[in-house]
């Protein structure tokens, strides 16, 4: 681990973003390939996956971003939470605009239940873009650290934001596995369901690029930029991940994977950090 993180501290930030994020796409495409070894998807295992990428989300938006973004801020009580508590009215704001937008349809939940502007769009490409709509904080966030670090900012390390990389990409594996499974369910081949699972994933290295030179360009946005990010996922979690596990009878086993994933990122970024 100390060698990958030296590796990061070498070269360009937005390069860095750049590879971190194909990680997390990467590991995406792993679990979308699992499609290719099970014909049907346990709905406990299911639900125990999505709790677990809620937790990973939760304790990535406070360990990695929240707790760095108001560290870095000036000033002394109200006034240094202010510049977090902006960012992640805005972060939630955008998510919430995007979800009004996008047409897009949750893993659980019936077609005449999609979201977002109507559209004759097939059922595949409304499940694929529900989850490309939980991507797009994630590739931000380790984006916008890389970026912090280059920026020379108290708070962000390269070992934290090797941490969110990993702890985004443990997430992302049972993710792509939960996006491929339902579309090979409603009759697509299992080569159809890979690409379709994978692709949700490929909007990360963007936003984590656009995060990285957007934070190096403009360094006083930081502290907005963290909360930013932590307020998008935030929104994600709470309007999607923890609804679409509390449709069938297995609670207990999202809540639990919550709790598994929370404690695992707080681990990473702490031990790394």
């Amino acid at each position: 681990m100390e060698q990958i993180i030296r590796y990061f501290e070498s070269i360009d930030p937005v390069l860095a973003a750049f590879y971190a994020t194909l990680f997390t796409w990467g590991l995406t495409a792993a679990g979308a390939a699992l499609v290719f070894l099970f014909k049907t998807l346990n709905r406990a295992v299911l639900d125990g996956m999505l709790g677990f990428t809620g937790g990973v989300m939760v304790a990535a938006s406070f360990w990695s971003l929240l707790a760095p973004g108001i560290e870095m801020s000036p000033g002394e009580g109200f006034v240094k939470v202010i510049p977090a508590a902006v960012g992640f009215l805005l972060g939630a704001a955008f998510i919430f605009g995007l979800d009004k937008i996008l047409p897009h349809l949750h893993i659980n939940f019936k077609e005449s239940e999609a979201e977002g502007v109507k559209t004759p769009w097939h059922r595949t490409t409304l499940l694929t873009l529900a989850i490309t709509l939980h991507n797009i904080p994630e590739g931000l966030a380790v984006g916008v650290l890389f970026g912090g670090v280059a920026a020379g900012f108290d708070g962000a390390t390269i070992g934290g934001a090797v941490a969110l990389a990993l702890g985004i990409g443990l997430q992302n594996f049972p993710e792509g596995f939960a996006v491929a499974m339902p579309l090979r369910r409603h009759g697509l081949s299992r080569t159809k369901s890979f690409m379709f699972g994978q692709a949700s994933a490929l909007v990360e290295p963007i936003a984590a690029v656009l995060g990285a030179w957007a934070v190096m360009t403009f360094q006083p946005i930081l502290p907005y930029a963290l909360s930013f990010a932590a307020g998008a996922m935030i929104f994600v979690v709470v309007e999607e991940v923890i609804p679409e596990t509390q449709q069938d009878k297995y609670t207990d086993i999202a809540t639990m994977g919550f709790i598994g994933g929370f404690i695992i990122m707080m681990t990473l970024d702490v031990g790394l950090s």
